[in-house]
């Protein structure tokens, strides 16, 4: 793709009824809505019309510490987006399963079935898992250490592209004459086995208008880059400075380049909190309303598993202990912990303080500001090395949402930094990605299914 041909994407992330931990407790959020189909409904809607590219919907697969102390039910991703896929028709949809805990098959299966039912929108984000309360619900006694857990990913996804790869773009005959319903040259046997899984395939699913869902991979660590820079089409990141982000970003094209991938078909999308309102001190405010009503017994819990310590023994007005910041000695979530102990110690920030940093965005960078700022440091970050779009994180569903829709999304348009009304129906051309061929270039196919 060429510079000129550049042009700024936009991913709205959805999770619950906000990406701020206080959400649920707003005066107009309704706590119950997450179990109903017309909120998610009511949320494509807006995005889609705002323009965005993408909605995503992350996932954890377990009622976590200090669940009753704020929004903790998680209805299945791929469930609601096969909902979505009825509601929409243009905006792509990106669901999160765990390498960890999903075969291949299963994996492959869904994904092209939501690829089917969407028209070639599909995205699937690729995450190991990190929390340990998860190992127990499948019937394990923890987590692998964390280069084991992306080695096994590397494997499950080797398996998934094969699934989705064993039948050629062009297998179905639907011979009604002959009584054949596809080719059996064009269909072949995976066999993958890897260190970690074994399936033998075919995919009983056809191939997908996009040939395979989109990847998206949101890991920051050394193992997550790799990962990223390897298979992902999309790479979602927290950074917290135009310096930071541009570091990383140089870091992942450079890694794709490396093997053998053309950089700009990786794509870098960093979070972003925006909190928007007609003055900055409007803006302001509505932030304020919304950290003071963060539980602080959850916000300990949460800042205890990112950090792997227990947070409730730290002197709430003082720095985060000098023991604290030892990345080597987590194995869970390495780049949210090297992002809250960098963004606590640059910023001299109290635990007190973090908290409030942590329950709002997560380690994402927030600005509270004007349409007019907001757009200003989104272009900023686009036009000058940092990002090629950015995943929208609004802290309270749906009225934060509206309100980026209806000021910032406008005022990015007439700055000309949208790929307003590109020709293409599905995600990878929406986001202006090449299609992916019939079978890999240069590949040699498995043998085919004997008829």
């Amino acid at each position: 793709m060429s510079r000129q041909a550049r042009f700024l994407r936009l991913n709205a992330v959805v999770y619950g009824l906000g990406n701020h931990e206080a959400a649920w407790r707003m005066p107009e959020s309704d706590p119950l809505a997450t179990t109903s189909l017309a909120h998610w409904a009511g949320l494509a809607r807006i995005a889609e019309e705002a323009g965005f590219d993408s909605l995503f919907l992350g996932d954890v697969l377990a009622l976590l510490q200090g669940a009753e102390r704020h929004l903790s039910d998680t209805m299945d991703p791929l469930v609601i987006l096969s909902a979505l896929a009825a509601v929409t028709s243009r905006i792509g949809l990106i669901g999160t399963l765990s390498t960890s805990f999903e075969p291949p098959f299963h994996i492959a299966r869904r994904f092209a079935s939501l690829d089917h039912i969407t028209g070639g929108r599909a995205g699937w984000n690729i995450v190991t898992s990190s929390n340990r309360l998860e190992a127990g619900n499948f019937g394990l006694d923890g987590l692998p250490a964390h280069a084991g857990r992306y080695a096994m990913a590397s494997d499950v996804l080797d398996a998934t592209i094969a699934l989705w790869d064993s039948w050629d773009a062009d297998a179905r005959v639907a011979d009604k004459q002959a009584g054949l319903y596809f080719d059996p040259g064009k269909v072949h046997p995976v066999n993958h086995a890897g260190p970690f899984v074994r399936t033998a395939g075919p995919l009983n699913v056809p191939r997908g208008p996009q040939g395979r869902p989109l990847l998206v991979q949101a890991g920051s660590s050394e193992d997550g880059r790799t990962l990223a820079a390897t298979y992902a089409d999309v790479v979602f990141t927290a950074q917290l400075s135009l310096e930071d982000a541009r570091a990383f970003y140089d870091d992942i094209k450079t890694r794709a380049a490396a093997a053998g991938r053309d950089p700009d078909e990786v794509l870098v999308m960093p979070g972003i909190m925006p909190v928007v309102g007609d003055t900055r001190a409007a803006a302001q405010a509505r932030l304020d309303a919304i950290d003071g009503v963060i539980v602080r017994e959850h916000a300990l819990e949460q800042l205890s598993e990112y950090l792997q310590a227990d947070a409730r023994a730290f002197d709430l007005d003082q720095p985060l202990p000098d023991g604290v910041g030892d990345e080597s000695r987590s194995q869970a979530n390495k780049s949210r912990f090297s992002l809250i102990v960098t963004l606590a110690r640059r910023e001299g920030l109290t635990v007190r303080q973090l908290l409030q940093r942590v329950g709002g965005g997560r380690g994402h960078f927030l600005q509270a500001g004007t349409a007019v700022e907001i757009a200003d440091t989104m272009q900023e970050w686009f036009e000058n090395g940092a990002a090629d779009g950015f995943s929208v994180m609004c802290p309270v569903l749906p009225t934060d949402l509206r309100a980026f829709s209806e000021s910032v999304v406008p005022e990015l348009s007439r700055r000309g930094l949208l790929g307003n009304g590109r020709a293409g129906s599905t995600l990878r051309q929406r986001l202006g990605l090449r299609e992916i061929p019939t079978r890999p270039a240069g590949a040699e196919p498995a043998p085919a299914i004997a008829s």
